[in-house]
């Protein structure tokens, strides 16, 4: 048993693209993959000509099993599918942006519950609570 959500379909796993958002977007679909990235500026093996690489993993505990004893490793990162997200052009302006897009995010995030029908419009309610925050957490709806 995970500790975080299994991926979405482990055939896929170390298909997808490096060249993904980062972060952001408050709310998640499905996890396509776990991450470790590789610096040879901090100790990794020079698999890239000097540039920074990853590792793909179906699970989790995988990843971290791997970048604990990989040296030049960082921690794991969820490669995520948002279907629909919140923008936050500026500090307290959101906006429900409901285009699919691929972004790494730090696994933590994924404690957050699933976005479901209402995540969003929720959060967006003029109704909503101080802490907007909470919604996406699970603990105000």
């Amino acid at each position: 048993m995970s500790i975080y959500p299994i991926v979405k379909d482990v055939a896929s796993v170390g298909n997808y693209s490096a060249l993904v958002k980062t972060g952001g977007g408050y709310v998640w679909d499905e996890v396509l993959e776990y991450r470790v990235w590789c610096s040879p500026g901090n100790g990794a093996e020079d698999e890239e000509n000097g540039d920074d690489y990853y590792y793909a993993f179906a699970t989790y505990e995988e990843a971290q099993d791997f970048a604990l004893q990989q040296p030049g490793a960082e921690e794991p990162l969820a490669l995520i599918l948002q279907k629909e997200y919140i923008d936050e052009p500026k500090a307290g302006k959101y906006i429900h942006v409901k285009k699919q897009r691929l972004t790494e995010w730090p696994v933590e995030f994924l404690s957050r519950p699933r976005r479901d029908g209402n995540t969003i419009p929720a959060f967006l309610s003029p109704n909503a609570p101080a802490s907007r925050l909470d919604i996406l957490r699970g603990i105000n709806k």
